[in-house]
């Protein structure tokens, strides 16, 4: 089954609104075995939705609509479906039930305009929204379906997961697929590539294998396709095993994690915690590592010390290093990531100071240099590194050889 997306709003194509519907959509009809073959951004034009759709339809079995289904005038998505079906419209009383129970409960008069939400093609099935006003809407078109949701991202996630995805599974059977993610660090792409050249050769063509590299790492995913009564998993898993032990210590995952999810597993099987010092990153780390579900358990906190005067008065620094080794050095690193695991009582610490760019550079410390410093109760190591890229691939690369530095002291 061949999927697409039509994502509808200026505002995505001038880049001041970054689209991560597609991403989310990706990976929860991916876990659904429906293969997503083109993602497409268009304008709020109806001529330009007119176009796409029908290019759309003569090539895939579902598309996929977000955006454009607000009250405001440049909303024109619903319209302009109406149009393209030829249909007529009608008021879903649910609809109009929810509307009215939403504006109540907040205090806010519901305008003409906001009941026009309730207004939808007759020809479709309605996805209810229960995190906004606008639902969704399913459309049968002879064996192919086209569902159009809201573009604002929690709103779309909440009518997918639990409306149209349920719809899916029913009306579709697909063949299954089954992946397997092997996470490496360190190793570039094309190395990568050529230490299991011979592997890749030999896969059968109903297994891929896709490279996809990102802040010194690369995720290795195999894809397989079910053949009949084949046992794919195991198919796949073998293959897996074989790259790994081929790659070797530059494995730091064999299942789809990224560094902050690996060193947070590993300090929660140790029952050990996490402290970070954090100067270039900003605070970097910290995020990715707050984003984790329970990251309570193993971070107790952090100091963003970014000034020298906040690494010397809240984590100790020698005030003597800044004018004879400077900030962004092994000494001063190491005097951070000690102070930031005595001051916060933590059994692992993290420290980071360097030079992400564009400016502050010289010829001894060019812009990507950067310092890193891991300890614990018995055991410092601190490591000085050279990062290319822009500002925020210097503070990534950063971040992910930090944790890895972590990952392999514990």
């Amino acid at each position: 089954m061949q999927a697409e997306i039509i994502t509808i709003g200026d505002e995505l194509l001038i880049g001041q609104v970054v689209d991560t519907n597609s991403a989310w959509l990706g990976q929860m009809l991916n876990k659904h075995n429906i293969r997503i073959r083109r993602i497409n951004s268009i304008s709020d034009n109806k001529e330009e939705i007119f176009s796409q759709l029908t290019d759309c339809l003569q090539r895939s079995e579902l598309i996929i609509i977000t955006g454009g289904l607000g009250p405001t005038r440049d909303d024109i998505t619903k319209n302009t479906l109406v149009e393209y079906f030829k249909m007529g419209w009608r008021v879903d009383e649910k609809v109009m039930e929810q509307l009215q129970a939403f504006y109540k409960s907040r205090g806010r008069t519901m305008f003409e305009v906001n009941k026009m939400q309730a207004h939808l093609p007759d020809g479709c099935i309605t996805l209810i929204n229960e995190w906004g006003t606008a639902p969704g809407m399913w459309f049968n078109i002879g064996e192919k379906v086209v569902i159009s949701m809201p573009g604002v991202p929690y709103e779309m996630k909440n009518i997918f997961e639990f409306k149209a995805l349920p719809l899916l599974v029913k009306t579709f059977s697909q063949p299954r697929l089954y992946h397997k993610t092997i996470v490496t660090i360190n190793v570039p792409e094309s190395l990568l590539a050529k230490n299991i050249e011979d592997i890749e050769d030999s896969l059968p063509v109903y297994i891929k294998l896709a490279y996809l590299p990102n802040w010194n790492m690369v995720r290795l995913r195999l894809t397989g396709t079910q053949q009949g009564d084949s046992d794919i998993i195991s198919e796949v898993n073998a293959i897996a095993d074989r790259i790994a032990e081929r790659v070797g210590e530059d494995v730091v995952a064999k299942e789809d994690l990224n560094m902050a999810e690996i060193v947070f597993k590993a300090l929660k099987g140790k029952n050990k915690t996490l402290g970070l010092a954090e100067s270039c990153t900003g605070g970097y780390i910290s995020h990715q590592i707050t984003l984790i579900p329970g990251a309570s358990k193993v971070f107790v906190g952090s100091v963003i010390s970014y000034s020298n005067s906040v690494k010397h008065h809240q984590l100790g620094v020698d005030t003597t290093l800044f004018e004879t080794v400077g900030a962004v050095s092994e000494q001063v690193v190491e005097q951070m990531a000690l102070g930031v695991r005595q001051r916060l009582q933590t059994d692992y610490a993290i420290a980071v100071s360097g030079i992400a760019g564009p400016e502050g550079g010289s010829e001894e410390k060019p812009v990507g240099t950067v310092v890193i410093g891991v300890c614990s109760a018995t055991e410092t190591v601190v490591k000085t590194y050279h990062f290319i890229g822009d500002r925020m691939n210097v503070i990534g690369r950063s971040s992910n050889m930090a944790l890895d530095m972590l990952r392999r002291m514990i």
